[in-house]
């Protein structure tokens, strides 16, 4: 497909700098988690949705034509409500109707109107079952080829914003840290959005690890742990953060290495989900771009 809503953002403002993700040969953030953007993957899958839980169910392939009178209510409301479209310039009992939406679905004006068609699909159809069932599907789909939405209480809800990106492109991107520490969130950016493989335990790793290399950096020994090197920045008062933050990257740190934690190497990985490593990855960017402007304006080197 050639339509301009699949091209990369802009890199507008940037001059002739090339970004740590590009060198090392990563899109933008914003580029891997779609937040302004469907690519031609989403729209493949949550069209293959409508077709298989909506039009083929219902539609009557010997006939060519729709049977079924919850299908017909569904047409007539996405040709008169949707689209706005008049009643009498084409028949919407016919196979022809399908090719028309699907046009419309794939090649859209603007990329949120396939979640505003997917969304009105689920919200006007006359059986509450197989809309839940389309909304799991395409929260699978969404997921999968890591888009910023998902279906919440029968619609399409935010759950990546631009601060939560910003935050992940300053880390990667920051010149006042280690390329080690960028390394550690790349790879655990990497690994979040693999769309073929995706490892959420590993990248939870690779997000803590980037804190625990950042702390180190700071105290300068790298042969301690996260928890005492947080416990020694403390002591020695050269940076000053609120105690809560530090408990709370401890606790969190304890999470992903005591018995059951995400450092040890278990078979079982399948109650760690998208959710917990985008948030851990959030969180451990939004934590090292503090560390660090704190530890810059101390006068203490991390690169």
């Amino acid at each position: 497909m050639n339509c301009g809503i699949f091209n990369e953002f802009e890199k507008l403002g940037r001059g002739n700098i090339m970004r740590f993700s590009e060198r090392m040969g990563y899109k933008e953030v914003k580029s891997l988690i779609q937040i302004d953007s469907v690519d031609e993957d989403i729209i493949n899958g949550l069209w293959n949705g409508i077709k298989e839980f909506y039009y083929d169910y219902y539609f009557d392939t010997s006939k060519r034509a729709v049977n079924h009178y919850s299908l017909k209510n569904l047409t007539k409301k996405i040709w008169n409500d949707f689209y706005k479209e008049p009643m009498d310039i084409i028949d919407l009992g016919s196979n022809r109707f399908i090719n028309e939406i699907r046009e419309e679905f794939f090649y859209p004006e603007e990329w949120y109107e396939v979640y505003d068609f997917i969304e009105f699909i689920a919200q006007n159809f006359e059986n509450d079952k197989v809309n839940k069932e389309f909304m799991e599907y395409c929260n699978k789909i969404m997921e999968r080829e890591v888009s910023a939405y998902r279906f919440v209480g029968g619609q399409i809800a935010q759950i990546t914003n631009y601060e939560e990106i910003q935050e992940i492109e300053d880390a990667i991107t920051n010149p006042l840290t280690s390329e080690l520490v960028k390394k550690h969130f790349s790879n655990s950016l990497k690994l979040l959005t693999d769309k073929k493989s995706p490892d959420y335990r590993n990248s939870i790793k690779e997000s803590i690890s980037a804190v625990e290399c950042l702390a180190k950096k700071i105290i300068g020994n790298p042969n301690t742990t996260l928890g005492a090197a947080l416990n020694e920045i403390e002591k020695k008062g050269t940076i000053e953060f609120h105690n809560d933050l530090k408990e709370g990257l401890k606790k969190i740190y304890h999470y992903t290495s005591d018995a059951a934690g995400i450092r040890h190497a278990l078979k079982d990985s399948s109650n760690v989900e998208f959710d917990d490593a985008k948030f851990m990855l959030v969180s451990c960017t939004a934590f090292c771009n503090y560390l660090t402007s704190k530890a810059d304006k101390a006068g203490i080197s991390v690169t």
